[in-house]
């Protein structure tokens, strides 16, 4: 999945009738971690993620963990 195809908001959202079926389609099969690590590529986390970020919304996101990362991410973003 790319993620172009995500629709990320700030509030989460369930997936429509037509967003639904690619999406559990695209999600890695089953939880393995290698190296430490969720799923076997970067790709396949990214698309979990996203998949993720679709149903939770960016502000719960921003909450975990400390803020400044997300600052600095945000601020790297914008060539800050």
């Amino acid at each position: 999945m790319k993620d172009t195809n995500l629709d990320i908001r700030r509030k989460g959202r369930a997936w429509n009738g037509d967003e639904a079926v690619p999406r559990i389609r695209a999600f890695p099969a089953r939880a393995e971690m290698i190296d430490g690590k969720f799923f076997w590529t970067e790709e396949e986390r990214l698309a979990a993620l996203g998949m993720l970020l679709e149903n939770v919304g960016i502000d719960k996101a921003v909450r975990l963990g400390d803020p400044q990362p997300w600052k600095e991410a945000i601020a790297a973003l914008e060539g800050k």
